[in-house]
């Protein structure tokens, strides 16, 4: 129970209607959660307005509104707050509520197209090999040190990010790392959240169903590094063509990490097999576990950031070096008969490129690369033909199949995906909507010691079609048929 003057502490009010004396019992921005005592939040949302339940809301037992537009009528015993921005406005308040935990921790932001999961996992598991106590808050999963909690969105809404923080913080731990997602950064979700360091991956076409152009995109991830504080650090990928932009404005102390350019910390590989990737980092070498070069810059991320939080360079390699990859990234499964199966979540052009050109480094001559790819539904279109010819032109076979559709029409997003296979990708390109049969077709075409991969829904355990998840596992399908093919 707090005072609503108290979780109003660094909002920018326009006007106030009624007492701020008023305590309040939780704060909500979901009209069918208000309960008695509560704030509501109005909220304007892409689907529907908050503004719109204010007077349900005051039924159900809201004490107090905050809102960007006053109701027409208002109430004598219900004190109402206005302000522009509401969004940004629940951010704060939600860290107020909460006590602010994110400036209790050690908390560090990841931000990128791709790699951001695989970076904020293992900084999780690095750090709880080094002793500490630690939380995760990522795609794949949420953790509190061996607790783990489903995740539903990449960077949670800012009074579950605030409580769930607030959680870690009594469980003790020293540092969080985060993944932050361009949505979270344009809607306020990180509003109020405080950072000790940001690290950008790299940037690639992407949600551009959500912010229709490439530039707003990038100025989308650029927002967060300029609203770093100058006691803080931003650490980007200097190779991607953007590293630099996300620097421009940023009052945090500025470093690189780069394979290719000059930068503060350097990598480079050394082999690069299915066995795993030799690397020298900052003149040390390791060998790991993880696979391809796109691998070598989250590892090399990892060590840039775990070096910044302060730890010693060789206790950090050492531990690298035995760290295993994330679920769903580059996972494979052998077959009795030597087929090889990689399961992977690229879903972006740039991420199927990279691992499909990792399975052409590291495959024999001999070994044909079969792959398996859709495209979700309700997301960006434009990437759909993209997706299809980049398959086409790194794959010895491909499959266009299903991924989640969600409320579209699978066979629909196929027909769009198969408008970027050329004429002689024609050739070597067949369509099956069911994922399941796509994924034993995959495995029937597949000869001794070939590969297969199975791009795009990696760590999820369901498929979503009309509203509905059903289960579904890549790797879990993947290795029962695989295991039916004798050597």
């Amino acid at each position: 129970m707090k005072k609503l003057k108290d979780i109003l502490y660094k909002v920018a009010l326009v006007e106030v209607a009624g007492s701020t004396d008023v305590a309040i019992s939780a704060v909500q921005f979901d009209s069918r959660k208000v309960k008695d005592g509560a704030l509501f939040i109005a909220v304007k949302g892409l689907t529907t307005d908050g503004h719109k339940f204010i007077d349900q809301t005051i039924e159900q037992g809201a004490v107090a509104i905050l809102c960007e537009e006053m109701p027409a009528t208002k109430l004598n015993s219900i004190t109402y707050v206005r302000v522009r921005n509401t969004s940004e406005a629940l951010a704060i308040i939600a860290a107020n509520f909460y006590d602010y935990p994110s400036a209790k921790l050690k908390l560090v932001g990841i931000t990128g197209t791709n790699g951001k999961t695989t970076t904020a996992s293992l900084l999780f598991k690095l750090f709880r090999k080094l002793g500490y106590k630690v939380g995760l808050l990522s795609t794949v999963r949420n953790q509190i040190n061996d607790k783990e909690f489903s995740a539903a969105y990449t960077t949670p809404d800012s009074l579950e990010l605030n409580r769930m923080l607030s959680e870690i913080v009594a469980a003790g731990c020293t540092h969080c790392f985060m993944e932050v997602s361009s949505h979270a950064i344009v809607q306020n979700r990180i509003a109020g959240i405080s950072f000790v360091g940001g690290v950008f991956t790299n940037i690639t076409h992407d949600h551009l169903d959500f912010h229709k152009t490439f530039d707003a995109y990038i100025k989308a991830k650029k927002k967060f590094f300029d609203e770093l504080p100058a006691t803080s650090f931003a650490l980007v990928n200097k190779d991607d063509a953007n590293g630099m932009v996300m620097l421009q404005n940023t009052k945090a102390n500025k470093k690189t990490f780069a394979l290719k350019s000059q930068a503060d910390y350097k990598c480079k590989i050394i082999e690069n097999t299915l066995a795993g990737l030799v690397l020298t980092i900052d003149g040390r070498e390791i060998w790991t576990k993880m696979i391809g070069a796109f691998n070598a810059y989250n590892l090399l991320g990892i060590y840039a950031t775990a070096v910044l939080l302060g730890e010693e360079k060789e206790e950090v390699l050492k531990v690298l070096s035995a760290l295993e990859p994330v679920e769903g990234r580059f996972q494979y499964a052998k077959a009795p008969n030597g087929t090889i199966g990689v399961v992977d979540y690229a879903h972006t052009p740039d991420a199927l490129e990279n691992v499909l050109s990792t399975l052409q480094e590291v495959r024999a001559a001999s070994e044909k690369i079969i792959t398996v790819v859709g495209c979700g539904g309700d997301r960006d279109k434009a990437k759909r033909p993209v997706m299809a010819s980049i398959a086409c032109g790194k794959s010895d076979k491909v499959i266009l199949t299903s991924d989640n559709p969600r409320s579209e029409e699978p066979a629909e997003i196929i027909h769009q995906m198969e408008k970027g296979v050329d004429v002689l990708g024609k050739k070597k390109t067949v369509s099956i909507v069911d994922r399941r049969e796509a994924i034993k077709a995959a495995c029937q075409m597949a000869q001794k010691g070939d590969i297969i991969l199975l791009a795009g829904k990696g760590h999820e355990k369901y498929q979503e079609i009309k509203g509905v998840k059903h289960p579904f596992d890549d790797m879990e399908i993947l290795c029962e048929t695989l295991n039916l093919l004798q050597s």
